[in-house]
This record gives structure tokens, sequence and C-alpha cells, in this order.
């Protein structure tokens, strides 16, 4: 049995370097695989591995009192979900490029547990929802009447402000995959004069598991071999379409032709019939430039989170 674990923490790391080589030996002895972001402003991090794996690891993270309340989210696989293990040092945990004095660990918006986050929807009709990802993960999944911004990264995120600028007295809930996007654009929020900020506590990820994901259209795009991942067992719809034929498909696949690499959703025998191809014909004929088709459609690249 396998499991997958993420997980992140906006804490101090004064020794970033000297943490980033000891934990990628570590990671090495345990044989666990994924991939996870030092920086000195903390830790994140995306693993899968067995069971017995999973559960060394969390026990010996909390160990170091800078993780101790570390919020795991972990759920069940099939299969290895990465191939190998990276361990890198990055100037953030997510790259934002927001300034300095953007600090989660200092000041963020208040944590909104999935039961609450449902309560206040119900009691507050102007509840302002705001998705803080990017185009290709709210384009397969997103919560009823949202906010998005149409962005290609987190570091657009400043020069869509002034789309939301009259919301400012309004009561804001942020979300994002997993909590790490959605704690720094709150804390963003905040020093830009937003008054009433949340945050949905661990994201759509913890959201799911704790209300069985009530109002959630679509599935949730996350950064491993799975590329997506249901989210409601409530009230369920799927909202994206294949690109060749049309019919209702939540199948995220990279194109096989390698210079596009376009992430597309395609069908199960479109996948096939088009050779994991994207719409554009050209793609199929690019012999020379493309991967061979398995019939996930994903060849390993890490996507930014």
């Amino acid at each position: 049995m396998y499991q997958v674990l993420a997980f992140y923490k906006y804490v101090t790391i004064a020794d970033a370097e000297a943490f980033c080589t000891r934990h990628l030996k570590y990671c090495k002895r345990l044989g666990i695989g994924g991939r996870i972001l030092v920086s000195h402003e903390g830790l994140n991090g995306q693993l899968s591995g067995t069971t017995e794996q999973i559960k060394t690891y969390t026990e010996d993270l909390l160990l170091d009192p800078r993780f101790k309340n570390t919020d795991f989210k972990i759920d069940p696989a099939y299969e290895p979900a990465f191939a190998k293990i990276h361990v890198r040092i990055k100037p953030e945990i997510v790259h934002s490029g927001f300034p300095d004095y953007i600090n989660p660990e200092k000041e963020t918006g208040k944590h909104l547990s999935g039961k609450d986050f449902i309560e206040l929807k119900e009691k507050n009709k102007d509840l302002v929802i705001i998705d803080m990802r990017s185009n290709y993960e709210h384009q397969v999944g997103r919560f009823k009447d949202a906010i998005t911004f149409d962005m290609d990264n987190f570091r657009e995120l400043p020069d869509h402000l002034q789309e939301i600028e009259h919301l400012k007295d309004k009561t804001v809930v942020t979300y994002c995959t997993g909590g790490i996007k959605c704690e720094k654009a709150s804390a963003l929020l905040l020093k830009n004069g937003f008054k009433d900020v949340y945050q949905l506590d661990g994201g759509i990820i913890k959201y799911a598991k704790e209300t069985g994901g009530k109002d959630f259209d679509g599935v949730c795009y996350v950064f491993d071999g799975r590329v997506t991942v249901p989210v409601n067992e409530v009230n369920p719809t799927i909202i994206t379409h294949c690109v060749h034929c049309g019919v209702k498909s939540v199948r995220y696949i990279n194109c096989a032709n390698e210079v596009c690499n376009k992430q597309v959703i395609v069908c199960v025998s479109c996948g096939w019939k088009h050779d994991g191809c994207c719409s554009d014909h050209a793609c199929e004929e690019a012999i020379a430039t493309k991967r061979t088709y398995d019939g996930t459609g994903y060849y390993g690249q890490l996507v930014e989170a």
C-alpha cells in the first residue's frame, strides 16, 4: 500500500542550505520519492512512499520543534506518485516574488476549517471567495461562484489586485490546493488594505476530507503523477470537455509532442486515437519530437506549485 503526502510550513529556517543537504540524505536513506523545497521561510513538500515510509517521515519531522504543528495531508495510492526524490534550496517555498515584508509567519488571514467555511457561506450571502491558483488549476475545478484570475503563475497575483480593489470591505476567503498559496496571498491582501480576510485551512484537499467536497465543481489539480484528483462526493459535476470530441472529461494530459507539451483535457478514447497529442494536427505528425504515449499523458515533468 502506498500513500501520497503533501505538507508545508511557514517557519524561519536559519540554516536552510545545511538543512537541505541533511534532509536529502535522510530522504534517500528512507527510500521515499517526491520533491521538497527548502527556504529561509519554511518547507514545502509532496512525497510518496509506502505507508510505513510516510509514517516514519511524518513522525521524524514532527520531532523538530520548528515543524511540530505541521499539517499533513495524506491520500492512499496504488503506486508511487514520484520516481525520485528531489530536495532543493529555493528563495521561497512557493515562488511569488512578493516583497519580504509579506511574511505569513507574522501576519496572515484567519484559518477557516472546511465545516466553518460552509457555515460562513450560508450565513454571509455577500461572502467573497477567491481562487489563488493559476489558470491550468482552476480550469479543471473550482468552488461555485469563486473569483478566478487569468494568470499563468502565482507571481502574477499582485497584477490582478485591482480587479478586487472594490471588495476591500467585504469578508474574503482565499483558497488554493493545499493552503500554501492562499496563506501567502491572504497576507498580501491584508497588507493591501483588505479588512476581513480568511484562508481555507489546508486548502481544497483538506476541505474534501472534512466535508465531502460540497459545492466544488470539477476536480482538483495536483502536482504529481495523478495530475487531478476527485473532490466532491456530495453534489459533483464535471466542468471540462475533451478538446477532440467534446465529451465531458477530467483527464488532463500533456501533449506527446514535447515541443508543444500543452496541457489539455483529452478523454481516454481520444488519447489513444490521437496518440496522446493536443488538437493541433501538426503535433501528431511531429515524429522526431513526439514522446511515446502510454495512456497517461504524464511524462514526469515538475509543474510549478
